[in-house]
């Protein structure tokens, strides 16, 4: 069966007005050592694509979809079907799921380990005969009703345990599938109130949690990069993994530091009032950029919207940090990203894809064009001129002394600073990003 009846998504510029068509986008195009698509490594989302039914917190689903009326296993086998034939007519080399995006829960864990393996066996055919690969898989610890306390965070060692079983398969999966990494979402590793919570014993917990998740994947041989993805709020009032800064301080913390990365999420940054060029950024600076969720918030709804990228100053920023990070290998951009409510027709999901795909390429254009020019360097060197000579240098190398600063100052006369004229950049960043959108 034929789930997408378009033909392979190709590259045509620009000028194009073939809306299944990429217009920046070019997946063979080198800039540097690197084309387009081994700087992107774009992925698609399981959940997101092909499980949710578009319903939000005031109304029903509207997806439209081929499999509606398939009953529950018959919908996962459809999906792996679906899935495959919708990456390779976008050229997409990876997806990512969790544990219950594949394969239906049964009534005891045993049961649903077995349906697991079933489209488990599935997808591993498909990537045998495709060539497509796993990103990442997940497990999903936080939707159904037992985990309303947390997984390992909970107040209930049963679940605790429960969910450390979910887990330990999910690590088998990864292994027999090859993904490239591990993610943990903590959907509901937080609290409503501290009134009734045991913070040190649950950080404790999660901690131990993770420490038994890697010694796992070590007695079975997996070796995939280990990432945590922040989350500041909802569904909890407040999660522990509530951003890069926070998560890392909690694998400083428990010596996880040299386990872990962090795949991060741009909608969850602006939840957590950051920038998600602030949170590459400081990951970048501290060796933990791993993984990238490559979607965007609505700037005047404060929750999760997980709407599709496009804006092309956010994807040019983080794109930027990308580079400079030397890439994102093994991990990529996912786009955990789905089509609003109102786009709820099959080809949706294939026209969403096209464009935050495009958005981003253009983005890694004009990034890779501002590093060859070194325009964020020449600008940062600038400002911070006074620490490379003399006192500042000093400063930097840590050889001086509130004594000798104190003589120094008192030999200055008059402080000078200089204009950041920070509106100058940004209108120059806006000239990058018209001109390469006119080819210049």
């Amino acid at each position: 069966m034929t789930y997408f009846n378009v033909d392979k998504i190709k590259y045509e510029g620009s000028k194009s007005n073939n809306i299944y068509s990429f217009k920046y986008y070019n997946p063979e195009e080198k800039l540097g050592d690197k084309t387009m698509a081994e700087h992107l490594r774009f992925s698609v989302a399981y959940w997101h694509t092909f499980t949710a039914d578009l319903s939000d917190p005031f109304g029903v689903g509207t997806a439209e979809r081929d499999w509606d009326n398939l009953d529950e296993m018959g919908k996962s086998k459809a999906r792996v079907e679906a899935i495959f034939e919708f990456m390779e007519k976008l050229n997409i080399e990876y997806f990512c799921f969790h544990d219950v995006d594949i394969a239906p829960e049964g009534k005891t864990l045993k049961e649903s380990n077995e349906n697991l393996d079933i489209i488990v066996d599935l997808i591993q055919e498909k990537m045998q005969q495709t060539g497509k690969k796993l990103l990442w898989n997940t497990t999903n610890n936080f939707t159904h009703e037992r985990f309303v306390h947390g997984a390992a965070t909970s107040s209930n060692a049963e679940v605790y345990a429960y969910a450390a079983a979910k887990v330990k398969k999910s690590l088998e999966i990864a292994k027999k599938l090859g993904s490239e990494n591990f993610v943990f979402w903590g959907g509901r590793e937080g609290y409503e109130s501290l009134l009734n919570t045991d913070m040190k014993l649950e950080l404790d917990n999660l901690a131990n949690f993770f420490k038994m998740a890697k010694s796992y994947a070590e007695e079975i041989g997996y070796e995939g990069q280990f990432l945590i993805e922040p989350k500041p709020k909802e569904p909890t009032s407040h999660q522990y993994d509530t951003d890069v800064a926070t998560g890392h301080a909690f694998l400083q913390k428990y010596g996880l530091d040299n386990i872990f990365k962090f795949n991060i999420e741009a909608n969850h940054a602006t939840l957590a009032g950051h920038t998600f060029q602030h949170e590459l950024r400081y990951a970048r600076d501290n060796g933990l950029l791993g993984s990238v969720d490559a979607n965007q918030g609505h700037p005047l709804l404060g929750w999760d919207t997980d709407e599709f990228p496009t804006d092309v100053y956010d994807t040019t920023l983080a794109m930027y940090e990308i580079l400079k990070n030397g890439g994102l290998n093994p991990g990529g951009l996912n786009f955990d990203a789905k089509p609003r409510r109102t786009s709820f027709k099959q080809e949706d999901l294939l026209l969403t894809h096209i464009a935050g795909m495009d958005t981003f390429a253009l983005g890694l254009r004009v990034a890779y064009k501002m590093i060859e020019d070194n325009f964020f360097e020449n600008i940062i060197n600038k400002k911070y001129q006074t620490f490379s000579e003399g006192i500042g240098k000093q400063i930097v190398e840590g050889t001086t002394s509130f004594k000798e600063l104190e003589e120094y100052a008192h030999n200055i006369t008059k402080i000078e600073n200089e204009s950041d004229h920070l509106e100058v950049i940004k209108t120059q960043i806006n000239q990058y990003i018209l001109n390469i959108n006119n080819g210049d």
